[in-house]
Formats: structure tokens, sequence, C-alpha cells
């Protein structure tokens, strides 16, 4: 019995042994941690579109931009580093080595460098005269291309009369970061102490403010005219008041001359006033920065500066503070019987030209710098007025809102003449007037100088 059943369990046995054989292999399912693994392992197979743009930046060949710039106020030019350090961290292979200088060294150097063939990737431009004589000499870069990209897409950030400036022939050689007039900034405390109630608005009413602020022992005017320029202002605003955008395009354009009635009548005006002695101690010698010095500290009523001066004034100021509130600002005074228009403006814009040989970055580092975003914080800390829309927004100043509306109701804007002109011509014009400072010349010498250069740069 025993031996039947062990067969039987046998039987059993085999039978399931070939059933299992000939069955179907189980499909396995993988286990969550399989499933993660696996796909872990596919995603690293394919690199994310960042990895991609990392290991494109690390190949990108290095690339070094030169920039001269003549921002030398600490807070003002803090704020082109750190443009320059955001853009670097956003472009490892990026290099931009940066030269300040003030006003006249730059002039000079970059006279050097033109010379010999070889400027800066990007540097101060005023455009005008000066910029269309290195672009006709084949030392600047057309950029035109770039700001029509993208259906001119960086092009038509900029208000078009402040890009103009910086066009020759059709072609843009650079592009405007700010855009202002010159103007008579004065110290309000002052003025309450030589018992003047408001600014003047006449030329005739400008004069007897000198006299009451003399009476009072008060100094009325500052001015470096060691730098010749900033008083150059006084005779370019005079012959605007005077002779007008007719007398101006006149001489410019050889149907009239620089030595005509307008401009002679201009120097007349002026050695009236140098002839009041209105000015600090020392001004023939005194640059720019001494000029800031005098204002700032409050021991001088007024000076005619452009829209840079406050912080100017705030940073050569021994107590790093400037005026304050008792700092105000007026339109130069309308001159009577004058051609000239009481809103016609002198002045400029400040601006990035483009040298011959900069590469591509160098240009993407223009565009970055003239974002709107860039543009607000420039005119946060009160050394620009915006060019491109939006930039406006950093605009809370009093002032620099006074003198934008000013500027926006100017019917004729007369640019620097040293810009204006050829650089040649301009340095004449500096030259001249620096005689009738130094009452070297009389205001027929002065116009004839001009005159004589202009024949031989303009005709």
């Amino acid at each position: 019995m025993l031996r039947k059943l062990l067969t039987l369990i046998s039987i059993v046995l085999i039978a399931t042994f070939v059933l299992t054989a000939c069955a179907p292999k189980e499909t396995l399912e993988p286990t969550v941690e399989e499933v993660e693994e696996t796909e872990v392992e596919e995603v690293e197979e394919e690199p994310t579109e960042a990895e991609e743009a990392t290991e494109e930046e690390e190949e990108a060949e290095p690339v070094t931009i030169e920039w001269w710039h003549i921002t030398t106020a600490d807070e003002q030019k803090a704020v082109w580093q750190k443009l320059a350090d955001e853009y670097m961290e956003m472009h490892p292979n990026v290099t931009i080595e940066i030269t300040v200088l003030e006003n006249e060294a730059f002039k000079t150097k970059l006279t050097t460098v033109m010379q010999s063939g070889t400027p800066p990737d990007i540097f101060q431009s005023w455009g005008g005269g000066t910029m269309n004589e290195y672009a006709e000499a084949g030392l600047m870069k057309d950029i035109t291309a770039d700001l029509d990209a993208d259906g001119g897409a960086w092009r038509d950030t900029f208000a078009p009369g402040a890009l103009g400036v910086f066009s020759y022939q059709g072609k843009n050689y650079g592009v405007p970061w700010d855009m202002g007039m010159v103007g008579m900034w004065y110290n309000k405390a002052l003025f309450a102490e030589a018992g003047i109630e408001a600014p003047p608005t006449t030329w005739e009413g400008l004069l007897e403010d000198v006299q009451a602020l003399k009476d009072a022992d008060i100094t009325p005017i500052a001015v470096g005219e060691g730098d010749k320029w900033p008083g150059a202002f006084w005779w370019e605003y005079l012959a605007t008041r005077i002779g007008g955008e007719a007398g101006f395009m006149a001489a410019q354009d050889r149907t009239g001359s620089f030595a005509d009635a307008p401009f002679v009548q201009a120097g007349e005006e002026l050695l009236r006033l140098v002839e009041m002695e209105p000015f600090q101690d020392g001004y023939l010698g005194a640059t720019w920065g001494d000029e800031a010095t005098v204002m700032g500290n409050g021991e001088a009523a007024m000076d005619l500066m452009g829209q840079w001066a406050p912080g100017a004034f705030k940073e050569n100021s021994a107590s790093g503070e400037g005026l304050g509130d008792d700092l105000g600002w007026f339109p130069f005074p309308m001159v009577e019987g004058g051609a000239g228009g009481a809103n016609d403006a002198v002045g400029g814009g400040n601006g990035f030209g483009v040298g011959k040989d900069a590469p591509p970055e160098a240009i993407d580092f223009v565009k970055y710098l003239t974002r709107a975003e860039s543009q607000v914080q420039c005119a946060e800390v009160g050394f620009c007025i915006p060019v491109v829309k939006g930039g406006e927004a950093g605009l809370s100043d009093p002032l620099m809102i006074q003198i934008q509306e000013s500027f926006a109701q100017a019917e004729y804007f007369q640019l620097y003449y040293d810009q204006a002109l050829t650089p040649a011509l301009g340095s004449v014009v500096n030259d001249a007037i620096q005689g009738i400072f130094a009452q070297t010349m009389t205001a027929e010498e002065t116009a004839q100088m001009i005159e004589d250069s202009a024949v031989e740069e303009l005709e």
C-alpha cells in the first residue's frame, strides 16, 4: 500500500515539473527603485539647456574690452563699475578693463591714440563734429546694423533726437546715455543773504545780482577757466541768446561768419561781466574740479554748468554733502533784443563711442549699459537725464526734473561748440574765449580768431 502511495506522489510531482517547464515565463515588473534609476540615467545622457549654455561659455574665447570714461565722482563711477561687474559675471569669458580719466586728460589721451590708429573699444563721446571727424578717418565702428537688428529693437529704445547726435551721414558710430543742458546753479542761502528774492530772467538782471552779491562780500560766480571749456559756456550761451539758431548756422555753413555782430556782441557782454571781477581768486588757473569745490563748499553763489554738476558739488565739497536743499537751478537769462528764444538751450549728450576694432562683445556690453534698468541706476545717483524709454523712472530729484522740463521746451538746441565743430576749431573757440576771461583779447579779436580757424576748417 505504501509503495502504491509513493508511486502516485512521484507521478504528481513529475506532472507538476512538466507543466511548469512548458508554461510561458512570467514577465517581471521593475521595482520603483529600478524605474527611478533608469529615468535618472536617461536624463544624465542628455544635458540640459543650462548645461549646454555653460559649456558654450566655457568654450568661448577670452575677450578683453577696453573702456574709457570720464565719470570721476566716486558714487557715480561706482554705477559703471557695478554694471561692468554684472556683465562679466554673466559672461565669464569677457574681461572689461576700465580707465577713468578727468575730462581734459581724456581728450588729450584720446587724441593721441586716435592719431596712432588704436582707439579704445568703448569711450566717452559727445557726438557731433569730433565724432564725425573720427568716423570719417575710419577710426570708429559703424553699429547701424546692430541698432536695426530684430526690427530695430535697440534703436527704438532711444529718443530719436538724442540718438541722432551720434550719427554721421546716416550711420551710427555710438549711442547716448545722457542728454541735458547747461544752466545756472545757485546757492539759495547766499542769494537770500544778498537780498536777492528770485533768480534773474534777463542778462541785465544777472549783472545787477552779481553786484548785489559783491556788495554783500559774497563771491558771485565760480569758474574753472584753467580748463577753458567751463568759461566757453558763457560766450556760447550769449551768442545763442543774441544770434539765435540762424546766427550759428550761418557761420557754420559759411553763408555768414564767426566775426559777425552776434559773436562780437557776445564777447562784449562777457567782458562786461569779467570786468566786474565776479569770480573766485585764481579762477584763470582753476580746473572744473576746483570750480565744483568752490560751489560745493558754499563759497560762491552761482555756477554755469551742465546737469552733472550736483554730483560733482557733493563729491568735491569738504563735507561730502554739497549744498543739499540750498541748491537751486534756473535757465540762462535772455538778452534783451536778442534773436534767440528765452528757452533755447546750450548743451549736449554724453554717449558711448565705439572704436573701429571693438569686438562684438563690446557692442553687446554697450547694449547692456543702455538698458532701461541701467539708465534708472545712473538717474537715481543723479548724473544723467535718461534717453532710453523707461529710464526716466529713476528721476526723482526735483532739480533734474526741472532741467528735463526746460530742455523739452527748447525750440533750438545748441550743441557745445567744441563738439558741434571740428576738434581743431572747437579748441580754438575755447582758447579764444579764455582770452576774454584773462582780458588779453577784445571781443572783436576773439571773434576774428575763431573765424580765421573756421576759414581753414570749414571751407
